[in-house]
């Protein structure tokens, strides 16, 4: 079984603005099902498709299997069936022996940047790097399949 332990964080704009930091992968995700329990997940990026199956997420864990698709299928299927979408810039930063994957989202979430990294265990200890700010890993409209659904420029 595939199991994924993730935390996310909010990040500070001004520090993440001064960061020296890497190229950005450009990341088109699409959603064939999306409900409280499941979601099916079809991701385009520059080169590759990737196909994810996730299950009710419990305190930082769920269970993800993700499959690579050749990327004409990827498109195809976010062009034909993807009931919501949405678009956002990965940067993948390795701080304290760590990945940290932090999306710059656009479109209609644009101003919205989130952190997430993944553990080995839910109460894995590890350093958090001074752009980081409030940790949103159990608030559910941080969710990217929720924020297809209800973007962030629609937040009061």
């Amino acid at each position: 079984m595939g199991k994924e332990i993730e935390r996310k964080f909010l990040i500070d704009q001004q520090k993440w603005d001064n960061l020296n930091k890497p190229e950005g992968k450009l990341f088109r995700q699409g959603y064939l099902l999306t409900d409280k329990d499941k979601t099916i997940r079809v991701r385009a990026t520059e080169s590759k498709g990737f196909l994810t199956i996730k299950g009710k997420t419990i305190g930082a864990t769920r269970m993800e299997f993700e499959y690579e698709i050749p990327l004409p299928e990827a498109t195809e299927l976010l062009d034909n069936f993807a009931i919501s979408e949405l678009s956002k810039t990965r940067y993948e930063i390795t701080m304290g022996g760590k990945l940290w994957e932090v999306d710059v989202f656009s479109g209609e979430n644009e101003g919205l940047i989130v952190a997430e990294i993944e553990l080995e265990s839910e109460d894995e200890n590890f350093d958090l790097p001074d752009w980081v700010s409030n940790e949103v890993t159990e608030e559910e409209k941080y969710y990217n399949s929720n924020l297809t659904v209800k973007p962030f420029k629609n937040w009061v």
